[in-house]
């Protein structure tokens, strides 16, 4: 097959990461695949394979994640055999593409849909949704047939494929490279600073925290919101112990150095965070948002809290933080069985593939 994968920008967020990760194994796997992307460039740029055909709709980055300048033309000199849109812009113009090829849209976001995105779904071949919540929404609220909704979640990103003693060697590491004293628990969130991603309400739960046992919170990323979430962290005495450990390309390490994954977004569709800090062993605490529930298995790998219970929030990291090693153990086995199974790569990978197969007509017919 002939696959060409729309994205607006290649920034550090989630679905830029399954878009790459995608292309990759499309390509390794003998298909002709395309990257096209509006702007040049990006955090993740260098993370395409060389088997993959990259391409960008702006002649230089003009920071306009909207501009996709000769679009169509683009599209049809690579004559694919199918479209697969990735991101919000690129599913708001994908219904310009539906003349050209057939087109599979993505619903991977909680927010709501601009006009175009959903004239993009009603014109689409099929849709993708990250999540069974991102799918019925889209029957209930939009009014798509259940037939034109597959459900494929998202793919680990970054299985672990460190053994016990490089885990411990790395935990050690970042520990050290951030002032973080060995005994203490570490709270780790890996997000883009984006309003929707809420890390300032992290901050304001962790507040009402205990001193003992020690413990910190480490915030991952880069972004719009971040310098707001260092005065907030500053203005509640909590410089000490939240770290901004920046944009890290590969998180593996950030997980092996943590303790339990936290997360107070306002808008999923699938946390891509959540099932790799779960693949890694850290149990998860998160608040209640679309897709949030289909990450974890509760109460066994982790726990969704209502949306603003900052005090049922707190009670479940003094929890996690005062628990026992077998505990903490016996959480840490459960959360890498149930990401491990469940969003293996391979696994969605070939979900994709045999959607599109279903999609595309058989040759000679």
């Amino acid at each position: 097959m002939r696959l060409l994968i729309l994205q607006d920008h290649l920034r550090s967020g989630g679905t830029e990461r399954q878009s790459i990760l995608l292309a990759n194994a499309f390509a390794a796997a003998g298909h002709a695949t395309t990257l096209l992307t509006f702007r040049p460039g990006g955090a993740l740029a260098g993370t395409v394979s060389p088997a993959v055909a990259r391409s960008s709709l702006q002649s230089r980055d003009f920071g306009l994640d909207w501009f996709a300048p000769g679009l169509r033309r683009q599209v049809r000199a690579r004559q694919p055999d199918l479209i697969l849109l990735m991101g919000r812009m690129a599913n708001c113009l994908g219904w310009r593409l539906t003349p050209l090829a057939p087109v599979v849209a993505t619903m991977r976001t909680g927010k709501p849909l601009p006009a175009w995105f959903r004239r993009t779904l009603r014109a689409s071949r099929h849709v993708v949704a990250n999540s069974r919540e991102a799918g019925e929404h889209l029957v209930r609220t939009h009014g798509l047939p259940p037939e034109k909704i597959a459900v494929i979640p998202n793919s680990l990103v970054f299985p672990p494929e460190m053994g016990t003693a490089a885990a411990a060697s790395l935990r050690a590491e970042w520990r050290a490279r951030l002032g973080t004293p060995s005994e203490a628990r570490v709270l780790l969130c890996v997000a883009m600073f984006r309003p929707e991603k809420n890390q300032r309400e992290l901050i304001d739960i962790v507040h009402g925290l205990p001193d003992a046992p020690a413990w910190e919170l480490w915030l991952a990323g880069d972004g719009t919101a971040l310098s707001a979430c260092r005065r907030r962290a500053a203005e509640t005495g909590l410089a000490h112990r939240v770290r901004f450990p920046g944009f890290i390309a590969d998180p593996s390490a950030l997980y092996a150095a943590a303790d339990v994954a936290v997360h107070a977004s306002r808008s999923e569709a699938l946390s891509n965070f959540l099932i790799e800090a779960q693949a890694h062993g850290l149990p998860v605490v998160a608040a209640a948002a679309q897709g949030i529930e289909e990450c974890f298995l509760p109460g066994e790998t982790g726990w969704m809290i209502p949306r603003g219970d900052h005090a049922a929030f707190r009670e479940r990291l003094r929890d996690c933080l005062g628990s026992g090693t077998e505990v903490r153990a016996g959480r840490a086995r459960a959360a890498r069985a149930f990401a491990r199974e469940n969003f293996a790569p391979a696994r969605q990978v070939g979900a994709y593939l045999e959607l599109f197969a279903r999609l595309l007509p058989s040759p000679g017919r």
